[in-house]
């Protein structure tokens, strides 16, 4: 996708944004079966994300932007998800990135990205490596070059967002610093030294993602897209932040936009196509006493999955209203999220996989796709421990312990 000269719309409301992604959702929902039986990435679907304007959302008022709430951009994700969880993943990091270059204060890119996306372009992340002994760490390394600029060097995977992207935001590290100073990089696909091998992601599930390589070859580029991060914060003593609880709860979001999507697919499923079961007297499966009663519970599990999301996305906004951010508000939408994402793992996994034993053996039919529920789910929410969720939930229970501030891993 490149940015074209099609004026893209400012959804300066949260009700035009919420229209906006309702009405993208059904297009690209359309075709996800398809696209999931036929391995087709989902490119053409995210330039009419791009050209719906609903992803300059959260670009701030004084870069020309509608500056609408984090929870409404959570939204937003959750309905794409629903829709195609693929289009809702890779178009994570594209908020969290945007949200970052303002929250961090990172005002040297902040002109020419936050122009970009009102224009259209997508953000995508090239964060992790493989090779290293924590998914922390980085061997990619941005140097400065006598002349001036910075040559940037390294290998990254699970590169999820970079499908599509205009700009690739890339973590590395600044070699001869004391202690050493992270950075993230700005640079576009086609900057000589970029190589995308998305076609290395082969995992089970989530394969629209084409979450593969980035491989930088000695890229150049200028001293306004390289941020110096300084030292890695102490957990303890960094100022308070919501960034990871923003990150969180779109990730949550993915997760329970799929879950959605299994409950009322599987649903569907069963009312028109399966089976009762003889013992069961009626002539519908969707009669069957212990069918409807299953559903009800995984229908519970939904909607407080759903009520939780709202919640913890609601905590953010108001943590970033306050005029100054206190590590109070920030740890209550923190534990708040991430009791939202640890409970997704559980629940969002169950309702995928639930749905398909009311549905019976003939759902595990290949032209019905319905294991892609399970597969997308049991993929993405692997993305970080929820048992160290629980651990900081707990030491806050008893203890009123405040979480430690992780970036964007609580």
């Amino acid at each position: 996708m490149t940015i074209t000269d099609i004026p893209v719309p400012v959804l300066s409301t949260t009700a035009d944004a919420l229209a906006a992604a309702h009405a993208v959702a059904g297009e690209i929902a359309a075709g996800a079966v398809h696209r999931e039986l036929d391995g087709v990435w989902p490119q053409e679907q995210l330039g009419w994300v791009s050209r719906s304007g609903l992803l300059g959302i959260i670009v701030p008022a004084e870069h020309g932007g509608p500056d609408l709430p984090q929870s409404t951009a959570v939204e937003v994700l959750r309905i794409l998800a629903r829709a195609d969880s693929a289009v809702g993943q890779l178009l994570l990091a594209h908020f969290v990135l945007s949200a970052a270059i303002r929250d961090l204060g990172h005002t040297d890119p902040a002109p020419r990205i936050y122009a970009d996306i009102l224009a259209g372009a997508q953000l995508g992340n090239a964060t992790v490596e493989r090779g290293t002994q924590f998914s922390n760490q980085r061997l990619t390394t941005v140097t400065r070059r006598p002349e001036g600029g910075w040559v940037l060097s390294g290998q990254k995977f699970y590169a999820t967002g970079t499908l599509g992207a205009s700009w690739i935001a890339v973590a590395a590290r600044i070699p001869g610093t004391d202690p050493a100073h992270g950075a993230t990089v700005f640079v576009r696909p086609d900057d000589a030294g970029v190589e995308l091998n998305l076609q290395r992601w082969s995992s089970f599930g989530q394969r629209g993602t084409a979450s593969g390589e980035v491989v930088l070859n000695d890229v150049a580029v200028d001293d306004a897209f390289v941020i110096d991060e300084g030292p890695d914060p102490d957990p303890v003593t960094a100022p308070p932040a919501v960034l990871g609880a923003f990150d969180q709860a779109l990730h949550a979001a993915v997760d329970i936009g799929i879950a959605r999507a299994a409950l009322e697919d599987g649903a569907e499923f069963v009312a028109r196509r399966s089976r009762p079961w003889f013992e069961a007297g009626v002539d519908n499966a969707a009669d069957e006493p212990h069918v409807v009663r299953r559903f009800g519970e995984l229908t519970a599990r939904l909607y407080a999955l759903e009520a939780l999301l709202e919640q913890g996305a609601k905590l953010v906004d108001a943590a970033r209203e306050q005029p100054e951010l206190t590590r109070e508000s920030a740890a209550a939408a923190s534990l708040k999220v991430a009791a939202t994402k640890a409970l997704a793992q559980e629940f969002a996994v169950e309702i995928a996989s639930g749905v398909l034993e009311l549905a019976g053996a003939s759902a595990t039919e290949g032209t019905y796709a319905l294991d892609r529920h399970w597969r997308n789910v049991r993929v993405h929410s692997l993305h970080d421990p929820a048992r160290w969720k629980y651990v900081h939930l707990g030491n806050h229970t008893l203890r009123g312990t405040y979480p430690p501030r992780l970036g964007v891993l609580l």
